[in-house]
């Protein structure tokens, strides 16, 4: 008895020595490791460097991110040390080195991930073969570094690993590949790794040794021709084989052979493989799983084939043997016809997926019906029929993602008797085509009540908002039914849905207020969509609880007023926000903002007013900010250039003043624009060294000075606008280093001087340019893992498909821009923007002729306007190269000489106008896109003849001392009469002037002029009164001879 009582002691003080020493604190030695470890990273970034305090003494390792212990003996066990290592570690930056003696303390370590740290090697004698000390590590990785073949030897000392991860390494194989042939030695591991080095066919031969493999993986390296199921012959234990992304074209096996008897897993995507490769299949009999996906098989195939170009229809035969096959998948192909009806005996099948190819004909009548193991379904993207009730799936009571979309939905009549038997967790019906008129919601959907996802977007579904699935489905977590027709307003459930995480209800005709409680409700929100729609009113103060909300959209509305004050504190997680053409209005933002990841904020085309707002040079993960067409005032803030990862700046049609700040220096900036302000000075430097950006927008302003000369810097640009300035001086010839240039406008300005040549220089080449002037997309991704929603784990489908795991459509930052061609101004954006090409010059003081060389640059450009200068000398006869341009415009100039006649060809001309110059001669023949311009092309050259002008060259004559003939027609004249009438004035004019300018130098004159003047002025005078007293004395007589007529015939 007493004996029993010293034992118990003896135990309570070996527990206690153990948690002294393990249970309650990691073992000093692994700490002083681990701090050993963490200061040779030698690196400052905070998302490097492990969060390991070496200031407390008492804080225990085993506490620490990425360490984890025995909770018995408090020996580390696992160590993930990913991620820790920057690649600009070291004294020169391009890697780390390996110190294997930072580990050896780690006397029970199972685990070491050593991945994505840029090692390159390892320190003179401290190479991985001192991990042998290590007797229980088992698994290794060191994938994503930037080994070479040197470390294999290193490696198989390591006699306990089971696992070994060395893909995406600079591993080349060559022969013979040092190091492998004492793999063999690994007599433990069950799985490797190869993946992404450049290993070649030989590689097979070599790892052939390793007996107890389990799992091997060579995707993405070089193999390359055939390969013999015999070459496999060691590896009687392989279930999982990975060879995708290769050069293999044949997978040769032959009959009864008992090799690779217990493969489960095939993976023989992206590679050239033919139509007989599925021949083969019958040597797995063991398969569950076989990827096919990216090949260029060709005829009749089967199972996992996802974007390959195979095409014709399924065979009846073969692969249909297979009954142990769970996973099948034949998307991105070209398959088409029915399907085969020994599908029915894939008993086993739980995941099979149509989709991306083009079967047709009735579903109903395949084989789907008798997969009663299905859980996950997929046939979108085909030509199939489909029964718009759905019941022909009635069978599959296992169902749990079915996947419908864009396929041809057919009218059945709806039996009030079917009720499914499945449960969906997924259901996706989206752009279907049908004839259906007034498209209903399924009925199906009334009695699915564990529904996760659903989707049903682009269908031309009418009537009133289902407002009720969000009610009834309680689980519902992701709900997407835009682009339909659907009306009425947008209500939530009256009770909180924690489950919630994405809403789109966008591009519908919904109208009524936000709900003011939508914040209450779904307080886990991650995105929501409400654009295009008629709400109005304010936005809800409710926002402010969404605390998980990342990306909103309320663009295209009729909301108003100011965006609340807790909005803007609470949801401090949002990434992107765009409020894009509504009525919002007042001050922007606080100065405290709490959008400190906002990567995304679109304000444009609203009535917001006062200053940019300074806090938004704090929010460093702006990628786009569009605030164009608002009210916006003063100076433009220089905490802008604190955004080192802003591409897109629209601050465009503003009350904007001041000039442009000069520390906009970020090489990240692609598309600029600030046209429609008020911004004065010159154009910033600080572009200079911005070899990225695409578009450079300043058009509209009051900017002065001249061009830089560093603009021909600015190797990528594709669009520079510099309209309705103040700008002057000669253009500078480094604009002809803008190689790329789409559109080039400088018109309304004071250039002065000549036209450089070396503007030809310009390729206009769509086909040449890398980047795209479409915009920017971007978004948040929400990757949702289909293990949520199957009853077993998928070796095939491991995330939703792409455009149910995004945020739809992402959001579009679309580059626009307004250039004048045809006489109008047009707005150019997407794919049109890429193809306009054009240089405006109008509306300058240029002088001299026009360059020939204009007339050699690429065929390809759209419009050129040169009008409105003091350009002289003949049109160049080269201009008739250009054969696409639309619009030519060389009007108000000097310009002379003839017309070229060759400019008939130019058979794509829609606007062609030399009006007001003087050019002389014939008009070009009215033939091609030349008989379709009007008088208005040439008026205003005196000299010009023929149609479409009124004055015929027949009677055109050369000047003649002849007398003219009176009765000759003013318009046969070979004098402008108003040309005549004006010079007459200006030349009496200036004799009068002349004169006046003589008397006022001369006095004698003067004084002789002025007497002069005086006797011509008496001498009228008494003329005139001479005259008139003749003239009355004449009158008198005359009246007195009538009085003596008439009293002698009275008598």
């Amino acid at each position: 008895m007493e004996l029993g009582r010293y034992w118990w002691w003896l135990v309570v003080l070996l527990l206690v020595h153990l948690g002294m020493n393990g249970c309650f604190g990691c073992w000093e030695q692994e700490r002083i490791a681990l701090l050993q470890y963490k200061a040779s990273v030698n690196y400052t970034d905070d998302y490097h460097v492990t969060p390991w305090d070496s200031a407390d003494k008492e804080s225990d390792c085993c506490e620490w991110e990425s360490v984890k212990c025995n909770i018995t003996t408090g020996r580390v066990i696992q160590l993930a040390l990913n991620s820790t290592i920057s690649y600009w570690s070291g004294e020169s930056g391009g890697g780390s080195y390996f110190n294997a003696s930072l580990f050896l303390p780690f006397e029970e370590l199972q685990y070491l991930d050593l991945s994505e740290n840029w090692i390159r090697g390892w320190v003179p004698n401290e190479g991985f073969e001192r991990l042998s000390a290590l007797s229980k590590l088992e698994v290794l990785h060191l994938e994503y570094n930037n080994f070479n073949d040197s470390i294999l030897s290193s490696l198989s000392g390591i006699a306990s690993l089971k696992e070994l991860y060395l893909g995406y390494n600079n591993l080349n194989g060559s022969i013979p590949i040092q190091g492998f042939e004492r793999f063999s030695l690994l007599s433990k591991l069950e799985v490797l790794h190869l993946d992404d080095n450049n290993f070649n066919h030989s590689i097979l031969q070599f790892v052939s040794g390793i007996a107890l493999l389990k799992e091997l993986d060579l995707s993405n390296n070089n193999l390359n021709g055939s390969i013999h199921i015999k070459e496999f012959k060691a590896f009687s234990n392989l279930e999982e084989l990975y060879l995708r992304q290769n050069n293999i074209h044949d997978f040769v096996t032959t009959k009864d052979s008992n090799i690779l008897t217990k493969l489960q897993l095939l993976d023989l995507s992206g590679n050239d493989f033919s139509a007989q490769v599925l021949e083969s299949l019958t040597a797995f009999p063991s398969l569950k799983t076989l990827d096919l996906s990216n090949n260029n098989l060709e005829g009749s195939f089967t199972t996992k084939v996802s974007y390959c170009g195979l095409n014709g229809t399924l065979p009846d035969q073969g692969w249909c043997e297979l009954k142990k096959l769970q996973e099948i998948d034949l998307s991105g192909n070209n398959f088409e016809g029915r399907l085969p009806s020994c599908m029915a005996n894939l008993t086993s099948l739980r995941v099979l997926d149509l989709s991306y190819n083009h079967f047709n004909g009735n579903i109903v009548q395949s084989p789907l019906s008798s997969l009663t193991s299905l859980e996950y379904l997929s046939f979108s993207d085909n030509n199939f029929e489909i029964p718009s009730t759905l019941s022909f799936l009635s069978n599959l009571s296992n169902l749990k993602i079915l996947l419908s979309d864009n396929n041809i939905l057919a009218l059945e009549p709806d039996s009030l008797t079917w009720i499914p038997t499945y449960q969906l967790k997924v259901f996706s019906l989206s752009n279907c085509s049908s004839n259906i008129p007034n498209r209903t919601l399924p009925r199906l959907l009334h009695y699915q009540y564990d529904l996760r996802v659903i989707v049903l977007s682009h269908n031309k579904l009418v009537g009133q908002f289902p407002n009720y699935l969000l009610e009834n489905k309680t689980r519902l977590e992701i709900f997407i039914v835009n682009n339909n027709s659907f009306t009425g307003p947008f209500m939530v459930p009256y009770d909180i849905r924690p489950n919630m995480l994405r809403i789109d209800i966008s591009n519908n005709y919904l109208h009524g207020p936000i709900p003011t409680n939508i914040g209450l409700i779904f307080p886990n929100l991650e995105s929501l969509k409400m654009s295009g729609n008629e709400f109005e009113g304010n936005i809800p103060s409710s926002f402010g609880n969404l605390v998980f909300l990342k990306d909103l959209d309320l663009s295209e509305n009729h909301f108003s007023g100011a965006i609340p004050l807790h909005f803007i504190m609470g949801c401090y997680n949002l990434e992107l926000l765009i409020l894009s053409n509504n009525s919002f209005s007042g001050q922007i933002f606080p100065a405290n903002s709490n959008w400190t990841n906002l990567r995304n904020l679109h304000l444009d085309n609203n009535h917001f007013l006062g200053t940019l707002p300074t806090w938004i040079g704090n929010v460093t993960s702006l990628e786009d900010i569009f605030m164009a067409k608002n009210h916006f005032e003063g100076p433009i803030p220089i905490e802008l250039c604190k955004l080192v990862y802003l591409e897109f700046l629209d601050l465009s049609d503003n009350n904007l003043f001041g000039s442009v700040p000069s520390c906009f220096n970020s090489s990240s900036i692609i598309f600029f624009q600030l046209n429609r302000n008020y911004l004065s000075g010159p154009i910033p430097s600080s572009f200079q060294n911005n070899s990225n950006l695409l578009t450079l927008n300043l058009r509209d302003n009051h900017l002065t000075g001249n061009i830089p000369s560093w603009i021909g810097c600015l190797s990528s640009l594709r669009i520079l606008l510099l309209k309705a300035n103040h700008l002057g001086g000669q253009i500078p010839i480094q604009v002809c280093l803008l190689q790329n240039l789409n559109i080039l406008d400088l018109s309304y300005n004071k250039f002065s001087g000549l036209i450089p040549h070396c503007l030809s220089n310009i390729t206009f080449d769509a086909s040449a340019h890398k980047t795209s002037l479409r915009g920017l997309s971007s978004g948040v991704t929400f990757l949702r893992s289909l293990s949520l929603y199957l009853n077993t784990k998928s070796n095939i489908i491991k995330y939703l498909p792409y455009d149910l795991s995004m945020f739809d459509g992402f959001v579009d930052a679309e580059e626009e821009v307004e250039f004048t061609t045809k006489t109008r101004t047009y707005s150019y954006k997407g794919d049109i923007l890429e193809y306009m090409f054009g240089i405006d010059l109008s509306c300058n003081n240029l002088a001299g002729k026009i360059p020939v060389e204009l007339g050699r640059m690429s065929s390809n450009i759209r419009a050129l306007n040169l009008s409105h200068n003091n350009l002289s000398g003949p049109i160049p006869i080269t201009f008739s190269n250009l054969n696409q341009i639309e619009s030519l415009d060389l009007s108000y100039n000097n310009l002379n000489g003839k017309i070229p006649p060759q400019l008939t060809e130019m058979t794509s001309l829609a606007v062609f106008i030399v009006a007001h110059n003087k050019l002389s001669g014939t008009t070009p023949d009215r033939k091609n896109q030349f008989v379709t311009f009007g008088e208005s092309s040439y008026e205003g050259n005196p000299l010009l003849c023929g149609p479409p002008l009124r004055n015929s060259c027949t009677k055109m004559r050369p000047l003649s001392i002849m007398p003219m003939d009176i009765d000759e027609e003013e318009g046969d004249s070979f004098m402008d009469m108003g040309i005549f009438y004006i010079s007459f004035v200006v030349a009496y004019i200036t004799v009068l002037l002349e004169m006046a300018a003589v008397l006022y130098l001369k006095p004698y004159w003067r004084r002789a002029w002025f007497n002069l003047i005086e006797d011509c002025i008496d001498t009228y005078r008494c003329f005139f009164v001479v005259l008139y007293q003749k003239y009355s004395y004449c009158q008198g007589a005359r009246s007195l001879a009538m009085k003596c007529h008439v009293t002698a015939r009275k008598s």
